[in-house]
């Protein structure tokens, strides 16, 4: 099989703590399945030009925001998938055979990777369990889990919306029914530990519960940050 698939990364002064994010991802430049690593950069002060140069991916330069960031990098993007990966998100080893069979099987269908912390304990291990029944009960993946899609797929949905928050959230309820990918994405657990486990849950579950009650991106941001 080609190389189909352009890995797309939304970046801001992501660089400290980028490593396991960068080391997951040149598994699939060295296996051949990935054409090119994007950086869709939102004015990062940091050494993100320099990272992007000695590591030969493309630097794509936005507004800030993660929706808009990330429909800048696809429009930049040559592969025939797009794979939409948080810059503190790392991919489980093995995972490119699994996307490999994901797009055999499903043809234009969009998937997602199961989500873990970066972290132990019961916490954390809860959180994920809920985000993963949330995944496979309600077909709604957060971004953190990562996101492979179609290029046929992502037009005919209309890409990213450039909006401040929940741009996973409407692009997942535009696109046909993802199915979850074998591999995990290992996310970040700072945030939640500097805000503590069930404060920073019960504010995601608060947010999108109002975002679906109709509240706008624009005001649940002030309260989501």
């Amino acid at each position: 099989m080609a190389a189909p698939i352009s890995i797309i990364v939304p970046t801001y002064n992501s660089v400290q703590g980028f490593g396991p994010t960068l080391a997951s991802v040149f598994e699939g430049v060295s296996s051949g399945m990935v054409c090119e690593v994007i950086f869709a950069d939102g004015g990062s002060s940091d050494e993100i030009e320099r990272i992007a140069g000695d590591l030969g991916a493309e630097l794509v330069r936005s507004e800030k925001g993660r929706g808009t960031q990330m429909a800048a990098g696809a429009r930049a993007a040559k592969g025939e998938w797009l794979l939409f990966l948080h810059s503190d998100t790392s991919l489980s080893e093995g995972w490119v055979h699994d996307i490999r069979k994901h797009m055999i099987d499903n043809y234009n269908r969009p998937g997602y990777f199961r989500l873990a912390f970066d972290t132990e304990g019961v916490a954390p291990w809860l959180v994920s369990c809920w985000a993963n029944l949330r995944s496979t009960l309600f077909a709604l993946p957060y971004g953190d889990q990562g996101l492979l899609v179609s290029r046929l797929e992502y037009n005919r949905a209309g890409g990213f919306d450039d909006i401040p928050l929940m741009e996973d959230v409407r692009l997942v309820r535009r696109l046909s029914r993802p199915r979850r990918i074998g591999a995990t994405a290992i996310t970040s657990a700072s945030r939640y530990e500097a805000e503590g486990w069930i404060r920073r849950g019960f504010r995601n579950l608060t947010t999108l519960f109002l975002y679906f009650l109709g509240v706008r991106p624009e005001k649940l941001v002030k309260r989501y940050r």
